[in-house]
């Protein structure tokens, strides 16, 4: 949580400064903006990929159950 706490912090400030120095115009606030949702959804992925059998993004659990059965037989 500590790792996701200090990128977000770090990210946030550099978008700031991309921000403060890129010109006023609709190609760089676009690429910003785009830059930006898709470092979001990079963040987002961490903890939804470390529980894999909860949350949003789910695996099946069944091949697992399948081959633990197979190997216990």
């Amino acid at each position: 949580m500590r790792f996701l706490i200090v990128s977000a912090f770090w990210l946030t400030v550099l978008f700031v400064s991309f921000g403060l120095f890129a010109p006023h115009n609709g190609t760089a606030v676009v690429a910003l903006l785009l830059a930006d949702f898709s470092v979001a959804l990079a963040l987002f992925l961490i903890p939804e990929l470390d529980h894999p059998f909860s949350g949003l993004i789910q695996i099946s659990s069944e091949p697992l159950r399948k081959t633990l059965e197979m190997l216990g037989q």
